[in-house]
C-alpha cells in the first residue's frame, strides 16, 4: 500500500527529532538510510521537516537569519503525529503542498523537496506545490527569491496574483505589489508574463529585472551591475539605499518593523540618500538621516519615529 503523505511526513518529523538527540550513533544513521531508500520522496520530506524544525525557535532576524542552525532538545511527547502537528512555526502541510509564511521583520531560508532553495522575505506567504510534472509555487503576498534546481522536464513556475514566471535552473525573486509583481533575476534565464496574455511574455537573463502589470503591460528597469544584489540585500538581514528618494527608503524600512517612520514634511520625500543599514534598525536609519540631512527626528514614540517639521 503507497504510503500516505501525512504518515511520510509525521515519519520525517519524528526521525528529524531524534536526529537533534545527543544519542544518534551509526544505529540510528543506519536506520534512517534505510528510510530514505525506501522511497525517493523520503527525501524531500526530511528536508521540509528539517526546515520545519528549525522554525520551532524563536524567528531569526537579521543577518543570520539565513544560517541553518539546530537547536538541541528533548524529543516532543506523543510521538510523530504530535511532532508534525508542533512544527507550525510559519509552516503549514496543505495535503500536497507546504505553504510557509513570515511575520514583519522575519525572514526565512528553507530547502524545497526537488534541492531547490526558498529565501522567504518580511511579511510573505508562499505555497508549494509539486507534481510529477511541475513545480508549482504560489506567491500570495510578500517576496521570495528561489534558487532552483536544474530540471527540464518539470518548469519551475511562481504564481504572484496574475504574473508568472517560470525557470528551468535558475535564481530569481518575485516581488508581489498591488497591481502586478516585479521579477529579478541573479543567475540563469526566466520568462516572465500576465495571465491571459501567454503570448506576450519577458525574457530576462542574469542582472536583469522587469515589472509585469495584472494589465499584462512589461516594464524592464535599468539594471546597474550593483542593482541587483543592493535589491536582494534583504537575504542578509540589510538595506541598501543608493540615491534612493526618502520618501522610497522609508517605505522599506516600514515592511520590517512595527515600529513605522512617517515623513512629517513631505518636500523631504524627493530627497535622495544612500547607507546600508540592518532591516531591524529603523532608529539608526532615522539618526543618519537626521545627521545627512539635517532636519529634527522625534523618537519619542513608541511606536513611531517621525522625521522632520510638520510645515504651518
Amino acid at each position: 500500500m503507497t504510503e500516505s503523505a501525512s504518515d511520510m511526513h509525521s515519519e520525517a518529523a519524528l526521525w528529524v527529532a531524534r536526529m537533534d538527540r545527543d544519542q544518534w550513533d551509526d544505529d540510528h544513521e543506519a536506520e534512517l538510510q534505510f528510510w530514505l531508500d525506501a522511497d525517493p520522496r523520503h527525501h524531500g520530506a526530511l528536508l521540509r521537516a528539517q526546515a520545519a524544525w528549525m522554525t520551532l525557535d524563536e524567528p531569526r532576524i537579521g543577518p543570520e537569519a539565513a544560517v541553518p542552525r539546530f537547536a538541541r532538545r528533548a524529543v516532543l511527547a506523543g510521538g510523530g503525529t504530535a511532532i508534525a502537528a508542533s512544527i507550525a512555526g510559519g509552516i503549514l502541510w496543505l495535503g500536497n503542498g507546504t505553504r510557509y509564511t513570515t511575520k514583519v521583520g522575519e525572514t526565512r531560508r528553507v530547502p524545497l523537496d526537488d534541492g531547490s532553495i526558498a529565501a522567504i522575505n518580511t511579511q510573505s506567504a508562499v505555497e508549494i506545490d509539486y507534481s510529477p510534472m511541475r513545480r508549482d509555487v504560489r506567491l500570495d503576498r510578500g517576496e521570495a527569491w528561489f534558487q532552483v534546481a536544474k530540471n527540464p522536464k518539470r518548469p519551475f513556475v511562481v504564481e504572484a496574483g496574475r504574473v508568472r514566471a517560470e525557470a528551468v535552473g535558475t535564481a530569481f525573486s518575485v516581488r508581489l505589489k498591488h497591481d502586478g509583481a516585479e521579477v529579478l533575476v541573479t543567475e540563469g534565464v526566466v520568462e516572465a508574463w500576465a495571465s491571459g496574455a501567454d503570448g506576450h511574455r519577458v525574457r530576462l537573463l542574469a542582472g536583469e529585472r522587469a515589472f509585469i502589470a495584472d494589465d499584462a503591460a512589461i516594464i524592464r528597469e535599468p539594471t546597474p551591475p550593483s542593482s541587483v544584489d543592493r535589491a536582494l540585500a534583504w537575504r542578509s538581514g540589510k538595506i541598501d539605499l543608493v540615491g534612493e528618494p526618502l520618501a522610497n527608503a522609508v517605505a522599506e524600512f516600514n515592511r520590517y518593523n512595527t515600529r513605522q517612520i512617517t515623513l512629517a514634511d513631505p518636500a523631504l520625500s524627493g530627497l535622495q540618500f544612500d547607507g546600508v543599514f540592518r532591516t531591524d534598525d529603523p532608529e539608526g536609519f532615522a539618526l543618519a538621516v537626521k545627521r545627512s540631512l539635517g532636519v529634527p527626528v522625534d523618537f519619542s514614540g513608541r511606536d513611531t519615529i517621525r522625521i522632520g517639521s510638520a510645515r504651518r
